[in-house]
């Protein structure tokens, strides 16, 4: 049995500044992503995609992802707490953010996008798709290291069990490292290896949403659900999961369909 090393969620200070390590995994993500997309860029060059190009996505990305990751866990997760602490919607420095909340926020940002430079929506969606996962997993080891998320209690003895004491003394699933693996890790091997052929348009946005749907779905069967709006739901799901299904029956339906027009 494990315990949580109980970080400091503060990485460093530089006067009355300071820094957290939820914040560093951001700018991890950020990063990432720039070095990923010029990788993607040459060696896909018949996409049309240059440095340039890349480095005003992420803005637009940037702007996507904290705007619609906090509405997204103010609106899906915790609307009553919220409602009783509007200040706190700001806070967006001591984590909680919706990764579906920031799904669609991308999503918008990236036709946004996509009028200003001419680019189709499938064509930047098709680009940004495999690399998002590395951030997906940069995101989910700020959650361990800040606590929060944590997983639900582990039956048998598992080695890797988990206590987080401010919690409770039992042992739990470490689901943030679950899901910065599979989400993260797995479906950025996935996509990245998927994208480095020429797909029909919408096919690779398609494989995202299939993937993430899945791994997330299965993800939350060894985390605590958050009550959400869908906490009432039957079938036992949580909020998350009954969000995933949507996204793997569209994605699905895509991939279908994509296979029916020319690789490009």
């Amino acid at each position: 049995m494990l315990i949580h090393p109980q970080f400091d969620p503060v990485a460093f200070s530089v006067g009355p500044l300071s820094v957290r390590w939820y914040g560093l995994m951001y700018l991890v993500a950020f990063v990432l992503f720039i070095v990923l997309g010029r990788l993607h860029a040459r060696r896909r060059p018949e996409l049309g995609w240059n440095a340039v190009m890349i480095d005003d996505l992420l803005f637009y990305g940037v702007i996507g992802v904290i705007v619609g990751g906090r509405l997204g866990e103010v609106l899906f997760f915790q609307p009553g707490y919220y409602l009783a602490h509007p200040a706190e919607i700001l806070a967006v420095w001591k984590g909680g953010m919706s990764f579906h909340g920031g799904f669609l926020g991308v999503l918008v940002a990236m036709w946004l996008y996509g009028r200003r430079h001419g680019k189709g929506f499938w064509e930047v969606t098709d680009f940004i798709a495999p690399l998002v996962p590395t951030g997906l997993a940069a995101g989910r080891i700020g959650n361990f290291i800040n606590g929060e998320l944590w997983g639900r209690p582990a039956t048998g003895e598992l080695p890797w069990a988990m206590v987080f004491p401010w919690v409770d003394a039992v042992p739990r699933h470490p689901s943030q490292l679950y899901q910065a693996a599979g989400e993260g890790l797995l479906l950025f091997a996935i996509l990245w290896l998927y994208a480095g052929s020429p797909r029909p348009l919408r096919a690779v946005s398609a494989m995202f949403l299939v993937g993430y749907g899945i791994l997330r779905f299965s993800a939350e069967f060894f985390r605590t659900p958050d009550a959400g709006i869908f906490g009432t739901l039957s079938l036992g799901l949580s909020t998350a999961q009954w969000l995933c299904v949507p996204m793997v029956l569209v994605g699905a339906l895509m991939l279908v369909a994509a296979g029916r027009r020319p690789a490009g």
